[in-house]
């Protein structure tokens, strides 16, 4: 089954929720993309989210990528709900940071990027909204490496560019592209593990442009979970369902 748990996160109004509605559409979850200003998205089910036009609870859809069974957390946004986005993070195996082609990076960004370093989370940068955003993606690389380092890496470029912007962040890459002048699916697996590369993209989740290619990079690159053989699970979420029973939402992390 090959099961893959991934958190998508950002800070309010980037554009995360319509990026999740469109990672459902073109993986074939979902038959049509709601909208956050229709109100009809997969992931805000609950009435006051709606009402709001952003995500409160963390929420779950699971979607085929490739041979891979994932798991996709969406996360609120808001800095008033940062504990829920925190407890969710604990049963991550990767995330999508979502930054707003418009805003930037923004306070509660570099809150979530520290977050996930605490945790030693292996994340992916997708960069939404290009189609008004008022820089360019080269202004934004900069913007990214400013803000977390060289580790960001643009992979929407071309191969031999890439591979000399991952050879620069580590001695296993490097000598791997000096030989062969290209460096592997499974060092760069090995680096995004390591958090010493965070694979950057460009696109617009409205307009479905950089979508596929964010999904390639994660069925390609996204570190598979390790589990040991006895078994364990976390509490991520209690709910109730429509007759007031108690739900515990878990991740199991082992057995």
């Amino acid at each position: 089954m090959n099961p893959l748990t991934i958190g998508i996160l950002a800070h309010v109004d980037a554009g995360k929720t319509t990026l999740a509605e469109a990672i459902l559409y073109r993986t074939g979850a979902l038959r049509r993309m709601g909208r956050v200003d229709h109100g009809d998205t997969a992931l805000d089910t609950d009435a006051l989210e709606r009402a709001r036009g952003i995500t409160i609870f963390s929420s779950q859809a699971v979607f085929q990528l490739g041979d891979r069974t994932v798991t996709l957390l969406d996360t609120p946004g808001h800095v008033d709900f940062s504990a829920e986005t925190e407890r969710v993070m604990q049963v991550m195996d990767c995330a999508i940071l979502v930054i707003s082609g418009t805003d930037g990076v923004q306070a509660h960004t570099r809150t979530l990027m520290r977050l996930l370093e605490l945790y030693r989370i292996p994340t992916f940068l997708f960069v939404t909204k290009m189609d008004f955003a008022r820089q360019s993606e080269a202004a934004l690389m900069d913007e990214l490496r400013a803000e977390f380092g060289d580790g960001c890496v643009d992979f929407a470029q071309a191969e031999a560019a890439r591979g000399e912007a991952l050879a620069m962040c580590s001695e296993a890459a490097l000598d791997e592209f000096d030989r062969s002048g290209a460096v592997s699916a499974a060092t760069v697996r090995a680096m995004i593990r390591q958090l010493a590369v965070f694979p950057c993209y460009f696109g617009s989740g409205l307009k479905l442009t950089g979508v596929d290619a964010l999904l390639d990079g994660i069925a390609q690159y996204a570190p598979s979970p390790v589990f040991p053989d006895s078994f364990g699970a976390r509490v991520f979420k209690i709910t109730h369902d429509a007759q007031g029973n108690r739900l515990t939402h878990l991740r199991v992390t082992g057995g």
